[in-house]
């Protein structure tokens, strides 16, 4: 294991400790909490949307915490479940009155705590809804789309719910807006490599040299096959017509579309999937918008790409662009 780390089981406090020291004056612990990290003066009378997740993914999940996105977020150990004790701090230390979104992965340990959390805070008064997003195509099949993980297409549905939120629009109203916009979005993608967790010390699993597999999930979740590494251009071929095949784009679709890099593959890599991309989709007749191409949910150091694509209609795409940072990520105001 080849890792700027102290002792493994140190890995997480360290980290947030350094992230507070970088970004304080806009990033904070909750005061009873040190695994629930808050945004700074949070707005009054707005819904708060509160994630959460494992270590190993930044700038996801925690990295999402700012203006115009999420409020809050519940940090787990590497691949693993925040507490529900820390989902309901970190949502009692944004909540201001308008109810709380709870806005997470589909993943059987954030769905229990969320739900104990959820239960929790509504006993209080705390109005509280959960949506759980499930963009990953490899994971279950279309009539079982609800069984998807949520993968990298969770960065879309944190941009339109946060735009929403800052809009200053009911829960009612964040909530379906949450659930279209993770309806419309679509993921999958490629891995060449493993990862090593900082506490088990080598690779959680292993594919051969020159091998990659489809589908993979971003805790090495098995995908939908193994084989060659393939160019590039045939890794996009594969990705566009898994997401295609598995929505309907119509001639003159708007899509805004999402290159991830998973940790270990340079950003050049993901500018040379996406070129080829781009061409298949207008091929398509799909015109793509608020293209994205870097690290927006890692796995450690795993070498591999994700294409997440979501179907813009005249409310999303308004979304979308409305402005929103984080010391992680910036989203520019609408260009027109």
């Amino acid at each position: 294991m080849k890792k700027f780390i102290n002792a493994a089981k140190d890995y997480v406090p360290e980290y947030l400790e350094g992230i507070i020291l970088a970004h304080g004056d806009r990033l904070a612990l909750a005061e009873d909490n040190g695994r629930a990290l808050v945004r700074r003066n949070p707005v009054p009378g707005k819904v708060a949307i509160v994630t959460g997740g494992g270590s190993g993914h930044l700038p996801l999940f925690l990295g999402y915490v700012g203006d115009g996105l999420a409020d809050a977020c519940a940090v787990g150990n590497v691949f693993a479940s925040p507490s529900y004790i820390s989902m309901v701090s970190a949502a009692k230390a944004v909540e201001s009155g308008a109810g709380v979104l709870y806005l997470f992965g589909n993943y059987g340990g954030d769905r229990m705590n969320f739900d104990m959390a959820a239960e929790e805070l509504n006993s209080e008064g705390v109005e509280t809804c959960q949506v759980w997003c499930t963009d990953d195509v490899a994971s279950a099949p279309k009539e079982k789309s609800e069984n998807r993980r949520g993968v990298a297409g969770i960065v879309f549905v944190y941009k339109a719910a946060g735009a929403a939120a800052a809009r200053m629009l009911p829960l009612a109203e964040v909530v379906r807006i949450a659930k279209k916009a993770n309806a419309h979005t679509r993921s999958m993608g490629v891995s060449m490599s493993a990862c090593t967790l900082p506490e088990i010390g080598k690779p959680s699993f292993t594919i051969d040299e020159g091998e990659m597999e489809v589908g993979m999930g971003i805790h090495g979740e098995p995908g939908v096959t193994r084989g060659k590494i393939m160019p590039a251009d045939e890794v996009a071929e594969i990705l566009v017509s898994n997401i295609t095949k598995d929505m309907e784009y119509p001639s003159g679709s708007r899509v805004a579309v999402l290159i991830n890099l998973l940790g270990g593959t340079c950003l050049e890599e993901g500018y040379i999937v996406y070129r080829k991309i781009h061409s298949l989709l207008l091929a398509l007749g799909i015109e793509p918008v608020g293209v994205r191409v870097g690290e927006y949910s890692t796995s450690m150091e795993m070498a591999g790409v994700s294409l997440s694509m979501m179907l813009l209609d005249d409310e999303l795409e308004s979304l979308l662009f409305d402005a929103a940072s984080t010391p992680f990520v910036v989203f520019e105001q609408n260009r027109g």
